[in-house]
């Protein structure tokens, strides 16, 4: 909802407060104010010209020469090029000096060898949208309709000294879908008065139910219908004010009869209808269902296919609108119109928005009929229209209005607790204080005790029960003045569990390393789910009975696959390096067990591609690898004292890389995986080298921590032995350390794998492997002797159970 400063004022005096205090007070007060919009988009020194004369420019043929009068001891020179300028015109003049949107300087000029002092303006130049132009003005220059003083400034004739609030409603205030409810809303957050518009109905000796009879088939879907007859109407251009509040509020001018329905709409947010009498086709309104298959053309000039859910007003034969949503081309006002049939009416906000949703047909009137609109306005609305219509276009309204009336205007009334909303709000508001919010609010009251029976008006639509009264009072009080206070009670304040505590510091662990954390979906497609399924069949995967789309049919069983679509996302709008990581959970059931709820664990994943590390000052960049990640891991169950717990095995997986995977092991069991993803599923995926990692979050959560044990600094020194061994190439580095480890016993504090050799000079089907054993006594310095008896064992050991001997 655009909200017109300026035609805001015609309801509450807000002259002494600015539209950015307005802004803020509302949203304080509950309803969120987007963006404040100033219309003057920068421009400055436009004023109103009067063509005095024109001529054609004799040296351009689409060019012309005018002398123009803004209000100055002389007449300016300004070369035009518009085809609708002439003399005689009152028009919008830049002078020399003057700035336009998008800050473009008009300056003294020659045209073709004749001076221009100036220039003569289109809307669009000063700033409006072409959207919201009238079609009369698409191209070329705007001219006046009215006669305004020469000089005079331009912008606040065509209400670009305006300032424009954009109110982001929730569904459950669409009192404020006009500018009655905004005019409402900010009387109450002030203390001030609501001006409402006056209505002046004169008719004349005819009777309305003399030109149309109503017929309503269905009271629940339209417990309301008005029409009302207006003769003698001349269609035109609107007045420019109502122009002006038009397009502030966003519409596009057209006529004086479709723009007053329009206003009308805004004003009062009842959307009204005006048919064109003498094309209706018939002396009779019927509103019923529509049948199956029924068609119509909107005024969109579309052919719309009904069904029996769209309700339809008729002639009795054919549908003439769409009802809520959108009136028909057949009986559309034209420049021919002479008679209105002005609707006014009460349609069912299901049905509305089921019509509306269905045939994707989405406008204002369909927009507050779905919310639901102010029984008690439905008839000033139509009345304030008509008067309108009689003022602006000439018009004649003829006595009575032909109505179906069964519509409920009763109001809610409401019993508050002072003592319950103070408990519930922690406030110790007065029953005075209280009675006063609702004063400022209009809504009617009677005291009972401690208690306060209010009449909520019908168009508070949104007040049915008490604690929606709490929330009036909660925020026409003040919500920045509601005291902080803790829940009281057997309870005490509330923390992180410890896995919630764990699961925390993996997060930041993550952030910590690099990583940049991914939120996608649960859902995704059965091929997705089968390829990296924590389960070995593809059975496993749970499916939706009723999925919106394929592509999201099917619960995700690992984090991998919508990890490769952020990657995708990402490569193709050229961001290279990623490092993503996500935290969620997979869902997994056992084969035909669909009357069973699935099974979801809580999974990390993370997804590596690009550039690990650049350094451009030393011309040094490592791109990710198998080893990053790892360390990666390794780090992630340091963070939590796992590491001691933690081993790794090479396996092999399906689109994973056969020889860049392996299984990580948690005391044995298998709780994830780290790998490189298949250069063929890298390809299908189309993305670039890439590394991923998927762990079991729950059991590495919930498993026990290793015991913290503080060592010593040594005082004694070390003795280091590196040894290179021969090992066939299928024998991992792994078992060899175990079993370095396993004979070295006590002595030896520390194993490190420096070299991996393969190539010449080695044996077919064998390499080398390269160790650095550290061995120390804390309770003395160790002798040769001592570390030779060691260092032999150890290589027994390796030979025995590996088949390792020393390199020479």
């Amino acid at each position: 909802m655009l909200v017109s400063y300026k035609w805001l004022q015609d309801y509450v005096d807000v002259s002494n407060i600015t539209p950015k205090e307005i802004a803020e007070k509302m949203t304080r007060g509950g309803i969120e104010i987007d963006l404040v919009h100033e219309l003057n988009q920068g421009v400055r020194d436009v004023v109103v010209g009067y063509v005095e004369s024109c001529e054609q420019h004799p040296n351009a043929d689409k060019l012309n020469v005018c002398q123009v009068n803004i209000g100055e001891e002389e007449l300016v020179q300004i070369v035009c090029g518009a085809p609708n300028v002439a003399a005689g015109q009152h028009v919008a003049v830049a002078k020399v000096g003057a700035v336009l949107p998008g800050n473009f300087k008009i300056k003294k000029a020659k045209l073709r060898g004749e001076a221009s002092h100036g220039m003569i303006c289109s809307l669009q130049e000063l700033g409006i949208e072409s959207k919201f132009v009238h079609k009369d003005y698409a191209e070329g220059i705007y001219v006046f309709a009215d006669t305004v003083e020469p000089g005079s400034d331009a912008l606040a004739h065509l209400n670009l000294d305006d300032t424009v609030l954009e109110l982001d409603l929730t569904p459950n205030r669409s009192d404020c879908l006009n500018m009655l409810g905004v005019a409402y809303e900010v009387a109450a957050l002030y203390g001030k008065e609501v001006q409402l518009p006056s209505i002046d109905v004169h008719t004349n000796e005819e009777q309305a139910t003399d030109f149309i009879k109503v017929n309503v088939q269905d009271a629940k879907d339209n417990p309301y219908y008005g029409a009302t007859i207006i003769k003698d109407v001349k269609i035109a251009k609107s007045p420019l004010w109502l122009q002006n509040r038009l397009m502030a509020a966003g519409i596009r001018p057209i006529s004086n009869v479709v723009d007053i329905t329009n206003y009308v709409l805004l004003e009062y947010g009842q959307p009204l209808h005006a048919f064109d009498y003498d094309r209706f086709g018939s002396k009779e309104v019927i509103v019923r269902r529509a049948k199956e298959g029924e068609k119509m053309v909107t005024l969109d000039d579309t052919e719309r296919s009904l069904n029996s859910d769209h309700l339809l007003i008729t002639n009795g034969t054919e549908p003439m609108a769409i009802a809520g949503v959108m009136g028909g081309a057949t009986s559309e006002v034209t420049d021919e119109t002479t008679t209105i049939l002005l609707e006014a009416a009460y349609f069912d906000p299901a049905t509305v928005r089921k019509a509306s949703r269905e045939l994707g047909l989405r406008s204002d009137s369909s927009a507050r009929f779905e919310k639901g609109v102010d029984p008690a306005r439905v008839k000033q609305a139509a009345e304030r229209a008509a008067a309108l219509i009689a003022e602006l276009a000439g018009g004649t309204i003829v006595s009575g209005v032909v109505e179906v009336d069964q519509l409920d205007q009763s109001e809610q009334v409401v019993t508050l607790d002072l003592d319950r909303m103070n408990n519930r709000l922690g406030t110790s508001i007065s029953t005075s204080d209280a009675a006063d919010i609702f004063e400022r609010l209009q809504f009617a009251f009677k005291e009972e005790g401690n208690q306060l029976v209010i009449t909520a008006p019908t168009r508070r639509g949104d007040i049915q029960i008490e604690e929606d009264l709490f929330e009036e009072v909660a925020r026409l009080y003040g919500y920045d003045l509601i005291p902080t206070t803790l829940p009281e009670g057997a309870t005490t304040q509330g923390k992180l569990s410890p896995y919630q505590a764990k699961r925390r510091r993996i997060r930041r662990y993550l952030e910590s390393v690099g990583l940049t954390q991914a939120i996608t979906y649960s859902l995704t497609s059965p091929k997705k789910a089968a390829g990296f399924a924590v389960e070995a069949s593809t059975e496993s995967a749970v499916r939706l009975a009723m999925p919106m789309s394929e592509d999201r049919s099917t619960m995700r069983t690992s984090l991998i696959p919508n990890l490769f679509d952020v990657l995708t996302y990402n490569l193709n709008r050229k961001n290279y390096d990623l490092h993503l990581y996500e935290v969620g959970s997979i869902f997994t059931s056992e084969e035909n067990q669909l009357t069973t709820q699935p099974k979801e664990r809580e999974m990390v994943a993370a997804a590596f591609t690009g550039l690990w590390l650049e350094h451009p000052w030393q011309a040094e960049k490592k791109s990710v690898d198998f080893y990053v990640v790892k360390g990666i891991v390794e780090g992630l169950f340091a963070e939590l004292g796992l590491e001691e717990q933690l081993s790794f095995k090479q396996v092999k997986r399906p689109q994973l890389h056969p020889g860049r995977t392996a299984a990580v092991l948690l005391s044995g069991q298998e709780v994830g995986f780290i790998a490189g993803v298949h250069p063929t599923t890298q390809k299908e995926e189309d993305l670039r080298e890439t590394y991923v990692f998927e762990l079991d979050l729950e059991t590495i959560l919930t498993a026990g921590e290793s015991n913290l044990v503080y060592q010593a600094l040594p005082r004694f020194p070390a003795i280091t032995r590196d040894i290179a061994l021969v090992i066939d190439q299928e024998v991992a580095a792994g078992d060899l350390l175990d079993v370095i480890k396993s004979a070295g016993g006590d002595l030896l504090t520390s194993v490190r794998l420096f070299d991996l050799y393969e190539g010449k000079h080695m044996e077919e089907g064998k390499k080398s492997l390269a160790f650095s054993l550290t061995y120390l006594n804390p309770e003395k310095t160790l002798t040769d002797e001592e570390v030779t008896d060691v260092h032999s064992n150890v290589l027994a050991q390796l030979q025995e159970q590996t088949g390792a001997t020393l390199r020479t």
